[in-house]
């Protein structure tokens, strides 16, 4: 996360700095102030670049702790250069953390020689495995199905009907969990394409990131009695929240019902992404998450209408859904009257 959003932002502040004074194209200019801009967005680019690489490397050593890095990283670059994309990257990463562990579990040398396993022994067996395996067996097939998901997703970015309904998936498993993995696999999903180049499906999620803490900042506002004073607090801090783009500010809220606030949390996150891309707002360059974030946008003021949608669905079904002054300890309460425990001792 931290390589795609430093990457980003840094591609992101010289272009709209550049706009502000009506430069669209700053690889134009070969000195002075823009050609210097242009090479701190090429800084940027360079981040965005390392995804593939970032993540094969970390799965690999999410499985075989640090001996795995090296063919991880290896593979992750690989898979850039070949055109596997972020899936030969996501093979490469099981690939070499696997290959790394079993290496630590069966292979046994004597005391004297333990040193050189993780600094040798294993980086040798696995980086060969990731060589065999993704430069001889898998590179044309993975290249070609990487390719042709990419051009599948460009079609449906391009075309009115398909981007309103990846549109509305991510916007909705966006706001499912709230920073859990069901998020986290959307969010990624529109990053790790900012290194293919496509961008829209990231603003999609910023969409969804941003209007679900503005929209509980919101129900505070409107229906104020249905609140308790500590979630009145927490709603005033998710103002902040949206502002920045951070969805884990609706979680206090949520948890009070999850399961009337979880389908109205992804019905606005979904009615949000669709309402952005159907009034015509794209990325050209990386978004930026946040309520700010439209000025990295075509048609940015479409994008804060579409979080308005966000969080008015929000702010007007939640409070009426649920009553927000009653605590988790007096529903815990009323439930035990009905409960009859069971005790074995």
């Amino acid at each position: 996360m931290p390589v795609v959003i430093g990457g980003s932002l840094v591609v992101a502040v010289p272009t709209i700095i550049a706009l502000c004074f009506g430069v669209t194209n700053l690889g134009l200019y070969k000195t002075g102030i823009w050609h210097l801009m242009n090479e701190i967005a090429q800084i940027g680019w360079t981040g965005i670049g390392l995804v593939n690489l970032v993540l094969a490397g970390y799965i690999a050593y999410a499985i075989g702790d640090k001996p795995g890095l090296a063919a991880g990283f290896i593979g992750g670059a690989f898979a850039t250069d070949s055109n596997m994309g972020f899936l030969g990257a996501l093979v490469a990463g099981f690939a070499a953390g696997y290959t790394a562990r079993w290496c630590q579990n069966h292979i046994h040398v004597g005391e004297k020689f333990e040193t050189i396993m993780p600094l040798v022994v294993v980086p040798l067996i696995s980086t060969m495995v990731i060589a065999i395996l993704m430069g001889v067996i898998l590179k044309d097939p993975l290249a070609w199905i990487n390719s042709s998901l990419v051009a599948w997703v460009k079609g449906m970015v391009n075309s009115g009907v398909s981007s309103v309904v990846l549109a509305l998936i991510i916007g909705g498993m966006i706001d499912s969990d709230l920073g859990g993995p069901v998020n986290k696999a959307a969010w990624m999903t529109g990053n790790i394409l900012l290194a293919e180049k496509i961008y829209t499906p990231a603003m999609m999620a910023n969409v969804a990131i941003a209007g679900i803490p503005l929209g509980y900042a919101v129900a505070i506002l409107l229906f104020k009695k249905r609140f308790s004073s500590e979630l009145l607090d927490a709603g005033r801090s998710d103002w902040f929240m949206g502002f920045v783009g951070i969805t884990e500010g609706a979680i206090p809220f949520t948890l009070m019902s999850p399961l009337k606030l979880i389908p109205i949390n992804m019905l606005a996150g979904a009615a949000g992404s669709a309402t952005t891309v159907l009034l015509g707002a794209k990325a050209n360059i990386p978004p930026v998450g946040g309520i700010y974030g439209f000025v990295t946008l075509h048609n940015g003021w479409a994008y804060l209408i579409g979080l308005a949608v966000c969080a008015l669905i929000i702010g007007v079904l939640a409070p009426l859904a649920v009553d927000f002054t009653v605590t988790n300890t007096e529903e815990d309460n009323a439930d035990d009257e009905d409960d009859i425990d069971f005790k074995f001792e």
